[in-house]
C-alpha cells in the first residue's frame, strides 16, 4: 500500500480517443493537410500537445506549430473533448476503493489541468481526486520529474510513498526520473511487452487490479 496513488490521464483514467481524433481531423482538413490514420493521432496521446502535432502535421517550425496548437484549442477542443472524454469502466471504482483504504489520489498529465478538471467536474470526481498537475504547473512536461517532484514536496512525501500508474513509455520514463515506483496498464496504445525495457512493479491489464 502506498500513501498515494498518481496516474496519468488520457488512456489510464478516461478514454478521450474520440475527441482527440475528432478534433485533430477537423483541424487538419481546416488547414489544408493531408489526412492522417487514426493510429498515428492515437500513438501520439499522452505526448505534449506541440510534440503530437508535430508527428502528425509534419510541421517543425515553432511558430507555426504553436499556432496550430492555438487553433487546435479554440476551434475544436474547447468544444468537443470533454464531452468526447468517457471514464474507463473501472475507474471510479477504483478510486473510491484507494480513497477508502486512506490513500492520497491525484493526476500528473501533459494535459493541461484545466481540460482536466472539466472531466473530474462532469464525472464528479472531486471527492475522489485530490490534485491535479497539468502541463502549465510544471517547467518541462514528462518525462521530466517535475510533476511527481511537486506531489512530493506538496503533500511532503518521499519517492517509496508514491507508485504512478500510466499508459505508455513516456509515463514508465516519468516514473524512472522520479525515482518512484511504476505500474503499467495496457489500455492505451502500449503493450506489456514495450513496457518492459523500464522498470515496473506490475503490468495490469485494467485499473481495478490495482486494489
Amino acid at each position: 500500500m502506498y500513501k498515494a496513488y498518481v496516474f496519468d490521464f488520457d488512456y489510464t483514467l478516461v478514454n478521450s480517443e474520440q475527441g482527440i481524433v475528432m478534433c485533430f481531423e477537423m483541424l487538419l482538413e481546416a488547414q489544408g493537410f493531408p489526412p492522417v490514420s487514426r493510429k498515428k493521432i492515437c500513438q501520439t496521446i499522452g505526448k505534449p500537445m506541440t510534440e503530437s502535432m508535430s508527428i502528425i502535421t509534419g510541421i517543425t517550425d515553432k511558430s507555426h506549430i504553436l499556432e496550430l496548437c492555438r487553433l487546435y484549442k479554440i476551434r475544436y477542443s474547447d468544444k468537443y473533448m470533454t464531452p468526447n472524454t468517457h471514464l474507463f469502466p473501472d475507474t471510479r471504482s477504483t478510486l473510491k476503493k484507494l480513497k477508502v483504504q486512506g490513500a492520497l489520489c491525484g493526476i500528473v498529465s501533459t494535459k493541461t489541468r484545466h481540460r482536466i478538471n472539466q472531466t473530474i467536474e462532469m464525472e464528479h470526481l472531486e471527492q475522489l481526486v485530490d490534485f491535479v498537475i497539468g502541463i502549465e504547473d510544471v517547467d518541462f512536461p514528462k518525462p521530466a520529474p517535475y510533476g511527481l517532484e511537486l506531489v512530493q514536496k506538496r503533500y511532503r512525501l518521499s519517492p517509496q510513498d508514491i507508485l504512478y500508474i500510466g499508459d505508455s513509455l513516456i509515463d514508465a520514463q516519468t516514473a524512472q526520473n522520479s525515482h518512484v515506483d511504476f505500474t503499467g496498464v495496457t489500455t492505451g496504445t502500449t503493450t506489456a511487452a514495450d513496457f518492459e525495457a523500464y522498470p515496473f512493479v506490475r503490468i495490469i491489464k485494467k485499473l481495478s487490479e490495482l486494489v
